[in-house]
């Protein structure tokens, strides 16, 4: 998968087009059976440099998140449907799935809350067609009703929440369940115990949880292996380092799932202090780091991104993206977009790479800057993403 080669081997693909041809023109002046061969020369050494340029869009590395492979970039889908603006057309949704997984993805993060509903019904139609070649990831956790969501992972309820979920996804088993937020209310064991049970049934095949703490970790961990752990995660977004959670996975032998790995779309480098966010659409609107002031004060860590990135050919994200790939062989990002640019620009980070020194050096520059703005506050931490 080499985006940025791809003009160039598309031009010389049509020069030596132009060339053969201009050879079998001249095979005029001689026999029939010269423009023969020389046509089929031509269609052959076409379709063999079509193959070429489809293997070589193909290739992506996988890694393991605990004991189970994916593709070394993945895909969240959530704001093709929800969260970041007025959801994208049905179609455009699907033929972005579509080019990721051309492109090599084979990891696909949703949730029965992204919607609600609607982001599992759109994955599951776009994936039937390739179900048996991706990993499918969901969550649960919410108590879905009008006008509130709730917290709740009572075992009954986890237990109709896979069901319903099987249903829209379109497949008989879940790859990678999460829970989506812990609840205070039901002991992690209970919780693990009861996809234990799912693991059993073969319903679902392996276990998540999202923006646990590292006690609580531990113990889910003790009752059944967790092949994965997401959290906010990016090169401006980096609690995880400080908390204990990135260091306990690579004990454990967890794989590491940063969500909002652009964080939220800003190192991207498309935003600033005038960008509107819709307060009934974006969830955005209401964090602090995306407020006019905050957006304004934590640009030095675009700039950053891009100075590096005007020496490597590259974008913000694309370092922002090389970054993580580069900091833990454990961690897969799941970058999320809703049109194929920008899925297309996510995928070239895979082919960024960040030497020792190059790492270490935006370490240290990073190092200097201040990032402006809280992260979430506790209601945000329970509901949003």
């Amino acid at each position: 998968m080499k985006h940025d080669n791809t003009s160039n081997k598309d031009e010389n693909s049509r020069r030596k087009f132009f060339q053969q041809t201009a050879i079998a023109g001249a095979g005029l002046l001689f026999t029939p059976s010269l423009i023969t061969a020389s046509s089929s020369n031509i269609k052959v050494n076409q379709q063999k440099k079509d193959q070429q340029n489809k293997d070589q869009e193909n290739k992506m590395t996988t890694r393991n998140l605990g004991k189970l492979k994916v593709s070394a970039l993945g895909a969240g889908c959530m704001s093709i449907s929800a969260n970041y603006g007025a959801p994208a057309k049905i179609e455009e949704g699907i033929k972005t799935i579509h080019k990721a997984y051309e492109s090599g993805v084979t990891f696909f993060d949703t949730a029965e809350v992204y919607g609600p509903y609607t982001n599992e019904k759109l994955v599951g139609e776009a994936l039937a067609p390739f179900r048996d070649k991706v990993v499918i990831a969901t969550k649960f956790g919410f108590e879905i009703g009008a006008p509130n969501i709730t917290l709740n992972s009572r075992p009954e309820h986890i237990k109709k929440v896979v069901e319903e979920s099987l249903t829209r996804l379109k497949t008989d088993r879940i790859d990678l369940l999460y829970q989506h937020r812990v609840d205070p209310n039901v002991p992690i064991e209970d919780v693990a115990g009861t996809v234990k049970d799912l693991i059993a049934a073969g319903k679902v095949l392996h276990f998540g949880l999202s923006e646990a703490n590292t006690a609580t970790i531990r113990k889910a961990h003790a009752e059944l292996p967790v092949s994965a752990i997401q959290t906010e995660y990016s090169f401006m977004e980096r609690s995880v380092e400080k908390n204990g959670v990135l260091d306990l996975c690579e004990e454990l032998g967890i794989g590491f799932v940063p969500w909002g790995p652009l964080g939220m779309g800003y190192l991207a480098g498309q935003l600033n202090a005038q960008t509107p966010f819709d307060s009934k659409l974006d969830l955005r609107s209401a964090f602090d780091r995306f407020t006019p002031e905050g957006l304004a004060a934590n640009m030095p860590i675009v700039n950053l991104l891009n100075r590096f990135a005007s020496n490597k050919n590259a974008t913000s994200s694309q370092i922002a993206l090389a970054w993580l790939l580069a900091k833990k062989p454990f961690i897969v990002s799941i970058a999320g977009t809703r049109n194929i640019p920008h899925l297309k620009e996510n995928l070239g980070a895979y082919d960024v790479h960040l030497s020792a020194a190059e790492f270490q050096e935006l370490e240290t520059e990073f190092a200097k800057l201040k990032v402006h703005g809280g992260r979430m506050n506790e209601m945000q931490m329970t509901f949003c993403q």
